[in-house]
């Protein structure tokens, strides 16, 4: 009884002394983030620019709409100009632009006196056959509802850097959890047996659209930072936060970027889940 009860004071004192900490992180001054992608599909293309803030900073992100924006492509010279959309927020492509498969593409913002590139190829993506779905009862980290399996192929033999994004409703799953990246550390049959979306049970009458992007490496290893960052609770044995790695190079001026650029290719496959 005794033993018992000094474990129960123990466990008291502990709670105690548990406080919440926040770290003495250095002020910088804003840097620009860029993210952009381009795609071989026009609606998928655009370049958002916003400055930084600090890491405990609760104020609303800054667009910046006074840059200079466009893709160039590298084997031709042909220029795509970006605007600036009030409405989305962003930079467009004039007259909806789209690149092609084999394409190499550089992206080009100019800012103050700062200029920043970044280049990618634009590769063939895999073939999407169907997508089938099954109810699945409760289980231990499972929730009940109906899964999707993705089938197609994927016939090259190097740079398999994928990402799949799921969009339910019209609304894009873009939560920590929601990011579907994979490669072929374990072979590329992976949709010729079946890629079954377990962590997303969707309802009945749920119309779905699944969305295949073939990226580039450096692409990939930034949306795979970006997770682990997600995913950092500041415990005391995680790494300490930092920024993913941008693929995107300063050419001129003296302020670095932030973000990446993406190029790639885009499947999509659709279906509403309706059962007998």
């Amino acid at each position: 009884m005794k033993r018992s009860l000094n474990a129960i004071l123990l466990l008291i004192l502990l709670a105690s002394c548990q406080e919440e900490v926040f770290l003495e992180l250095n002020s910088v001054e804003p840097r620009p983030v860029i993210e952009a992608f381009w795609t071989d599909a026009g609606i998928y293309n655009f370049v958002r620019l916003s400055t930084s803030r600090d890491f405990y900073s609760e104020e609303d992100n800054v667009l910046i709409e006074n840059a200079t924006v466009f893709i160039e492509n590298e084997d031709n010279g042909q220029i795509f100009p970006f605007r600036f959309s009030q409405q989305a927020g962003r930079y467009l492509p004039i007259n909806n632009g789209a690149g092609n498969v084999g394409g190499n593409y550089r992206l080009h913002v100019e800012w103050e006196d700062n200029i920043y590139e970044s280049s990618g190829l634009l590769l063939d993506a895999p073939v999407l056959d169907s997508i089938v779905y099954n109810f699945r009862d409760e289980r231990v980290f499972r929730e009940s509802g109906y899964y999707l399996t993705l089938y197609g192929d994927i016939p090259f033999e190097d740079n398999n850097f994928y990402r799949l994004r799921v969009v339910r409703n019209d609304t894009l799953l873009n939560n920590r959890n929601d990011y579907l990246l994979f490669d072929d550390s374990f072979g590329t049959s992976i949709l010729n047996r079946g890629f079954e979306l377990s962590g997303f049970p969707f309802n009945a009458n749920d119309r779905v659209r699944l969305e295949l992007f073939r990226l580039n490496r450096s692409a990939f290893d930034y949306l795979n930072q970006l997770v682990g960052l997600l995913f950092n609770d500041g415990g005391l044995f995680s790494p300490p936060p930092q920024n993913p790695m941008s693929n995107i190079d300063l050419v001129a001026g003296e302020i670095a970027p932030l973000g990446y650029f993406k190029v790639s290719s885009v499947r999509t496959a659709t279906i509403v889940v309706a059962p007998d």
